[in-house]
């Protein structure tokens, strides 16, 4: 670990929010801390490797609601999660909504430590996945709209000959457009650009739907946002 990662505190009380702090330190861990979820809210900073620590009960907002609220952000850090009480149901919510760890107060800095680093790795995989999709989106961009057409039908399996049927066109003409789908893609073989596709999640055009004649126009692939790494 090192400085360059944060670990961020979520809790109402000034004294838990300083003896971490000062834990952390020793630790060689940057911590900043808040006294609400709002206030961590507006000072977000996706700069850094990170994860949260979040008392489960805040004078403004719920742990878990906020946990709620930034599930659907890419950048959101893993939570670990610390509460003054156990409850079981609440920790099962916890951690099916994805937390790392669910600690009770006083907490066992060992367990805590623990779960601070499994957290960092965590986000550190995270941010290079996300890091990788950037990539592969910006290649796919550059991809003209016929190319984006053939791409689905390489993926599916499709012979040269029976992609530029689907297409038709000419098959010289499709093996241009393929050999250029695995050029601006930098893809070097074609299970290559099967992962690539899954990443982004372009669904392969189906070869018993082309034999049969069931599909007779092909839509331009188009970007999944449904590709979250959290």
């Amino acid at each position: 670990m090192t400085l360059t990662e944060v670990v961020y505190l979520v809790d109402d009380d000034f004294r838990v929010r300083e003896s971490m702090a000062d834990f952390f330190a020793v630790h060689a861990l940057r911590t900043k801390c808040f006294d609400s979820a709002s206030a961590y809210l507006a000072h977000q900073d996706d700069a850094a490797s990170s994860c949260l620590i979040l008392d489960l009960e805040l004078a403004d907002v719920n742990g878990l609601e906020l946990q709620r609220q930034l599930r659907g952000s890419e950048s959101a850090p893993p939570i670990i999660f610390v509460s003054g009480g156990k409850d079981v149901a609440t920790t099962v919510r916890a951690m099916k909504a994805g937390a790392v760890d669910f600690l009770t107060k006083p907490v066992d800095t060992c367990l805590l430590l623990s779960a601070v680093q499994s957290a960092l790795e965590k986000d550190k995989r995270q941010r290079k996945k996300q890091s990788e999709l950037a990539v592969l989106r910006v290649r796919f961009e550059s991809l003209t709209p016929r190319e984006r057409e053939v791409f689905p039908l390489i993926v599916g399996g499709l012979l040269n000959k029976q992609s530029a049927g689907v297409l038709a066109i000419a098959h010289v003409t499709l093996q241009i457009h393929r050999g250029q789908v695995m050029r601006k893609m930098k893809a070097e073989s074609l299970p290559d650009l099967v992962r690539m596709a899954i990443r982004l999640g372009i669904r392969p055009y189906m070869v018993r739907a082309a034999e049969t004649g069931c599909v007779r126009t092909l839509p331009s692939a188009r970007l999944s946002l449904a590709t979250s790494t959290r």
